[in-house]
């Protein structure tokens, strides 16, 4: 952020007008506009007295904190999530607050830190205990990103919000903030421009934006199964359920997905349905699919997608299921099952 938008947003935050903020200073009320339009600075014996006047600092009035690149965000990500597993979570917690404090204006490291710290809480073993602790200072941290100017990084935060609504039951609330995210551009920019990257004889940056587009389209229509299942099972109408789990199934089979994404479908069916012998007939191969590599370059469908290595990604899921399968009410039938208590020593004995 620029110093005169700094200096405007600043003003406006402590309820100040030009007027007022230029009596404070001895300027005239045409010189602090002036500020504010980026047309002149205030003369360097000011900045002590307007940056105490803004509640700011020098660093931040002069936007020397300005924001990080996506590239260090990353970097930062992966220092958070190391110190988290080695320190613990309150470091990380405490690391990632020093860094929000150090570049209070970078949208893209408060909304990135925001998903990382609900993250470490859902795989963490101390679910309950943190949430009470930690997630108000959280959720206030999506709250913020929800005004932010980022359109990818407002709308993640509003979606995060929209859940935790829903959660407390709050539809009205959750329904506004929807109402003010935008439907999506009719233009299909991405296909336009790998068009013109095929016409042009750049037939690499084609095939990779046409691979991103069709994965994340797939992964969208895998959504949209889910939800249509989580419907037909509301609505009693199991056969219809189970019919789209199965297509669920072969979706993901057919745009070689990862092989979990194949399980997913029906272990959610067969949770809900509290059909007990197949529930667990497929859980210890789902659970078992989840630290085998997805080696999603081999597949001619994704050769050019780029992929990075997550730490631990499939064992912490593994660790949260069984955590969720020993915790939820929903899972309250399959409670003391002596076949459950094998497969889940025989997944402990395989770490």
């Amino acid at each position: 952020m620029k110093m005169n938008e700094i200096i405007r947003e600043r003003r406006l935050k402590k309820g100040l007008t030009q007027e007022q903020m230029a009596n404070y200073l001895g300027v005239s009320a045409p010189a602090v506009n002036k500020w504010e339009k980026g047309v002149s600075y205030p003369d360097i014996v000011l900045l002590p007295p307007l940056a105490r006047l803004l509640d700011t600092d020098l660093n931040t009035l002069l936007s020397f904190r300005e924001d990080l690149s996506e590239k260090e965000v990353g970097l930062f990500i992966n220092k958070v999530s190391e110190t988290i597993d080695e320190e613990g979570f309150e470091a990380g917690f405490q690391l990632a607050l020093e860094k929000i404090e150090e570049y209070p204006n970078c949208d893209l490291l408060v909304g990135n830190m925001a998903m990382l710290l609900e993250g470490a809480i859902l795989f963490s073993g101390q679910k309950k205990k943190l949430k009470e602790k930690y997630q108000t200072e959280i959720e206030n941290l999506h709250w913020r990103t929800a005004q932010s100017s980022d359109t990818v990084v407002r709308e993640q935060a509003q979606v995060v919000l929209i859940s935790k609504l829903m959660e407390k039951k709050e539809y009205t609330k959750a329904q506004e903030i929807l109402d003010r995210i935008p439907k999506k551009n009719p233009v299909d920019k991405e296909q336009l421009q790998a068009n013109i990257y095929i016409e042009q004889g750049e037939l690499h940056k084609a095939e990779k934006l046409t691979e991103e587009k069709l994965l994340s389209a797939t992964m969208e229509i895998h959504g949209i199964l889910l939800t249509l299942m989580e419907i037909a099972i509301k609505e009693k109408r199991l056969d219809d359920a189970e019919y789209i789990a199965d297509v669920h199934k072969k979706a993901a089979q057919l745009f070689d997905l990862w092989e979990y994404d194949t399980y997913v479908a029906h272990f959610q069916y067969y949770l809900a349905t509290k059909k007990r012998v197949e529930f667990l007939k497929i859980l210890l191969p789902m659970l078992k699919s989840l630290t085998s590599k997805w080696e999603i370059n081999k597949s001619p469908l994704y050769r050019c997608i780029k992929t990075k290595e997550a730490d631990n990604f499939g064992a912490k899921l593994q660790k949260m299921i069984i955590r969720s399968i020993d915790e939820d009410e929903d899972t309250e039938f399959l409670k003391d099952d002596p076949e459950l208590k094998k497969i889940i020593n025989e997944i402990d004995n395989n770490h």
